[in-house]
């Protein structure tokens, strides 16, 4: 979305990441030039950051692509947004509860968080954080000799949101095991009159079977599969209709889904309070106790004036031209340009 928005501001942009399956080595998005590479072929990175004339580069969360960047380019500037923070008790979460399977997470492990990536965050021109709990985690993480900056990601701000009249609860992301999309199981079947949409799918095809199965079981249980939302606005359209986004994730950074679900004046009932989102804008679960917290928010339509408070204040501090705006000023900074 960042790089969506600084194209329609004549911006060049273009996009390094690990490429999926079905993606191709050179793809254009929304304006946008997305190069993949095979995070196996180390050299493919070399040569795709060796060939990419940039004037900034902009790490949405550090990486071995970080250290490359800086390597490949050290004229250049080079900064960091921080969204996702890992501490140890994290990564030992993500072992436990793998997305795909443990070797997958101990590779993730080796990309992201290597003394080669801490060495590239304190030699980043300047590190940002997406979520203000990260601030004091990642100054002690990456040892780094300053305060890093909030830099809040941009949303999008509906001009028209039209809420289901029967109570409504959603949930989006990717079916981690970390995310536990199992416990809905027990909420569709304690609230038989409230309505649950699970829109994502899991990189894991027996997990992804193994819940469908389950959740197939609750005619009050709706699953939408996988949701492209480059493609389509139906994320946009099931957050409009739903009272409620629910996050039963055992781990969190400051989930884009919150930050979503506000714009569309949901209230957030989460087991993880980032940045006091769930406290202030829904319901804490602290000791996943889901049930009580749906209870409280159907109750005399709390979760409408929950959802209120947290969309005036992604109205203020998110909207896109806010955030971009920020992106903007931070890059012609560093230019040092004026225009």
């Amino acid at each position: 979305m960042i790089g969506r928005e600084l194209v329609r501001r004549g911006i060049q942009v273009s996009a390094i990441v690990p490429r999926r399956e079905d993606q191709k080595a050179i793809e254009f998005l929304d304006g946008i030039k997305v190069y993949g590479f095979d995070i196996r072929k180390p050299f493919e990175m070399l040569r795709i950051f060796r060939d990419c004339d940039a004037d900034i580069f902009h790490s949405e969360e550090p990486s071995l692509a970080t250290y490359i960047a800086q390597k490949m380019h050290p004229e250049r500037k080079h900064i960091i947004t921080l969204r996702d923070t890992h501490l140890l008790i994290d990564w030992i979460t993500e072992f436990r509860l793998p997305s795909l399977n443990r070797y997958q997470v101990f590779f993730n492990w080796l990309y992201e968080d290597n003394f080669l990536v801490h060495q590239a965050a304190r030699k980043a021109d300047k590190c940002f954080v997406a979520a203000n709990l990260l601030i004091a985690r990642a100054k002690k993480k990456y040892r780094l000799p300053y305060t890093p900056e909030f830099l809040p990601s941009p949303v999008t701000i509906p001009a028209l949101i039209n809420k289901d009249p029967k109570p409504t609860v959603c949930s989006i992301g990717r079916w981690d095991r970390r995310k536990r999309p199992e416990m809905m199981i027990d909420l569709a079947n304690s609230h038989p009159d409230v309505h649950f949409i699970m829109a994502g799918s899991s990189r894991d095809k027996k997990y992804d079977q193994k819940l469908r199965g389950e959740f197939g079981k609750f005619p009050n249980i709706e699953l939408t599969g996988f949701i492209n939302q480059f493609e389509s606005d139906q994320i946009s359209s099931i957050l409009s209709q739903s009272w409620i986004l629910i996050n039963t994730a055992a781990r969190e950074g400051l989930p884009t889904s919150f930050i979503e679900a506000c714009a569309h004046k949901c209230a957030i009932l989460s087991s993880v309070d980032p940045d006091g989102f769930a406290t202030q804008f829904g319901y804490y679960s602290a000791s996943d106790n889901f049930s009580t917290g749906l209870e409280w928010l159907l109750q005399n339509e709390n979760w409408k004036n929950k959802g209120l408070a947290g969309y005036e204040y992604v109205r203020a501090i998110c909207s896109t031209n806010n955030a971009i705006d920020m992106h903007v000023s931070i890059y012609k900074g560093l230019l040092k340009y004026g225009g």
